[in-house]
């Protein structure tokens, strides 16, 4: 290992950051705060403007998203072609619940805006949701389209997530309109030909504690 390679990798070891410099990857969580992201949340029915500190907070190197009220943490930068890494899980005291990745998310803040869900529900991780047709669209095999949701697809295979408690890992990777998805290690779904091709990337509060850590990112060359 030369000098330098030696050296980074000893600073991310230092940050408590995942060793990942070799592969190309690039934290987008510092572990430490969400400096780079950009909080949006549902006001209640009460009118009262949510603080995003009672839904995100930093706990021992991870994100904590309590899941109320419903929202997002956004890069506040867009991003095209690229893989994205990360790690999810459901406490082990828990019953699971709903959460996703959004990519290629588009400028407007809203509860849902534009883009394509990765999807993080407890047991359906892998699948897609488009938000919304035809605003988002995407060609995935018709034969894995909910029939009762058209805008939603299921993954190819199952029983790939983690107990509650432990990490999972989602490694997602988007070129032009393409999007791969693979949780665990174990390709689940993917889609073809989508007319969003560049947008920030989101993690979703939606109803239920999750958490997130070693969030990184290769953009292509």
């Amino acid at each position: 290992m030369t000098r330098c390679r030696f050296m980074l990798v000893v600073a991310f070891v230092v940050a408590g950051l995942p060793v990942f410099a070799d592969e190309g990857f690039t934290p987008l969580f510092n572990g430490r705060d969400l400096t780079g992201w950009k909080p949006f949340l549902r006001a209640p029915k009460d009118g009262k403007t949510p603080d995003p500190k009672d839904t995100w907070s930093i706990v021992d190197g991870y994100i904590r998203c309590t899941g109320k009220p419903n929202g997002y943490i956004a890069t506040e930068k867009e991003y095209g072609d690229y893989t994205l890494k990360l790690k999810w899980r459901f406490p082990a005291d828990s019953k699971g619940g709903n959460s996703g990745v959004l990519l290629h998310t588009q400028a407007k803040d809203e509860v849902w805006p534009q883009s394509i869900e990765a999807q993080l529900f407890a047991g359906r991780a892998g699948d897609f949701w488009l938000i919304y047709p035809p605003q988002a669209s995407l060609d995935v095999d018709k034969a894995r389209q909910d029939p009762k949701q058209a805008r939603h697809y299921f993954r190819m295979i199952d029983n790939v997530e983690k107990k509650f408690g432990e990490w999972n890992d989602y490694e997602i990777t988007c070129t032009g309109g393409d999007i791969t998805l693979i949780v665990n290690g174990k390709k689940v779904n993917e889609g073809r030909n989508g007319n969003l091709k560049k947008g920030r990337i989101a993690l979703q509060s939606e109803g239920a504690e999750v958490h997130f850590k070693d969030v990184m990112i290769k953009t292509a060359k």
